[in-house]
């Protein structure tokens, strides 16, 4: 059985120089940011309701290195920012490369929570609905994701250097 690179190497950090112009943003406009994005992503989906598990439910994705954090929901119509005093029923946790790996495909979701790169908290069963629908993502049919897949892919190596 082979065992994945992630597990026998120290994980990159993206820099808290670098992140300081990040964080000079109100998460509420990462989160809109976030969401205007994959709306337009995910505008398929939407009107297929491949996103209702998100009905009314609340998901906060932190960036650890980077100092950010994103909350969305879904209102039936479109993805929204999250309420910032609300209670996430999702949390997901972990640093700027693991999101990385995640995006560029070259580890798999349970390879990134099983090695806690990742970390999930609260409804066990939403987080189960959000790592099947991108799990089942076809990248090929939206020009963008596959795009930005193959620029992470060739992206991975130069982070590993400069910040591993």
């Amino acid at each position: 059985m082979q065992t994945s690179s992630i597990l026998t190497r120290p994980e990159p950090r993206l820099p808290t120089p670098l992140s300081l112009p990040l964080k000079a943003f109100p998460s509420v406009l990462h989160s809109r940011t976030l969401v205007a994005t994959l709306n337009r992503l995910f505008d398929d989906q939407i009107r297929d309701g491949e996103l209702d598990f998100l009905l009314q439910r609340q998901i906060h994705i932190s960036v650890d290195d980077a100092g950010i954090e994103y909350r969305l929901s879904f209102d039936g119509d479109r993805l929204i920012a999250g309420d910032n005093a609300r209670t996430p029923d999702l949390a997901l946790k972990g640093t700027l490369y693991s999101y990385m790996l995640l995006a560029s495909r070259r580890e798999d979701t349970d390879t990134l929570f099983f090695s806690r790169r990742l970390h999930m908290r609260g409804d066990t069963e939403l987080g189960l609905y959000v790592k099947n629908f991108l799990d089942g993502l076809d990248l090929d049919s939206h020009r963008i994701p596959a795009m930005l897949e193959s620029v992470l892919r060739r992206s991975l190596p130069w982070y590993e250097r400069l910040f591993g």
